[in-house]
């Protein structure tokens, strides 16, 4: 999981939301809103494709789950549910980009503490800041606030939702682009000149699962090759993080 930008809508497209969130509004207040027919009518208009371009722009190429990061996001999921938020069903802010498994599973769970989520949304919030990755395992976990003595209750209950620590084709994946970057730190520390923009740049290119910031983190430190690029070029280890804005 990584963070992730939010674009602005095209103009056609955020006039399409808007009117069909005041019809809903409309059709709720009268007690008549089929939550359900009323989102898979508007998924049908031509006007929801921009919608969900603008959602695929906001992954890259590869287009990935917004959630997990491993496989093709192929519909638009509500971060708050659209059946219980009512108000929010075309509110371009709680739209992502989901995949089929990560969709199914989430279905209509928003675990809350009070009123605020604790689901992580990476369209708002930094992943890592509630997550850490087992690099043995490949499985992402809550992380441990060192501070407060506890793990993170917003990573907990993400990774139970969505199951992230039980999916061995999701480990397998992470495994694998913690492998890539790897070998790309390796090779670039054999080199004569060691270049932290051409650096991040195969990094960045290798890093399909938004593993970079946990790699460039004080936990990735731990471990090789990313302890022997902090000790051997700690300019260029310092460099990388600032390109992250760690």
């Amino acid at each position: 999981m990584r963070r992730v930008q939010r674009i602005a809508l095209p103009k056609v497209a955020a006039r399409f939301l808007a009117r069909r969130q005041a019809a809903a509004d409309k059709k709720r207040r009268r007690r008549k809103l089929d939550v359900s027919g009323d989102w898979k009518g508007a998924r049908q208009a031509k006007s929801m494709r921009g919608v969900l371009t603008s959602l695929q722009t906001m992954m890259g190429e590869r287009q990935r789950c917004m959630y997990c990061l491993d496989s093709h996001g192929s519909d638009i999921e509500h971060f708050r549910p659209k059946a219980c938020y009512r108000s929010r069903i075309y509110h371009w802010p709680n739209l992502l980009l989901c995949c089929t498994e990560c969709g199914r599973l989430k279905g209509n769970q928003f675990p809350l503490a009070g009123r605020r989520a604790l689901l992580i949304d990476p369209s708002r919030e930094d992943p890592w800041a509630h997550l850490d990755f087992d690099p043995v395992t490949g499985n992402i976990c809550a992380r441990f606030d060192v501070a407060r003595n506890t793990w993170s209750p917003k990573g907990e209950r993400t990774v139970a939702v969505l199951k992230l620590d039980q999916r061995e084709a999701l480990s397998a994946g992470y495994l694998q682009t913690l492998r890539r970057l790897s070998t790309a730190v390796r090779t670039a520390l054999v080199g004569a000149n060691l270049d932290a923009d051409g650096l991040m740049l195969h990094l960045q290119q290798a890093d399909d699962h938004g593993l970079l910031p946990w790699c460039l983190s004080d936990r990735g430190r731990a471990i090789a090759p990313f302890c022997d690029l902090y000790q051997q070029q700690p300019g260029v280890w310092r460099q990388c993080r600032r390109t992250l804005r760690l």
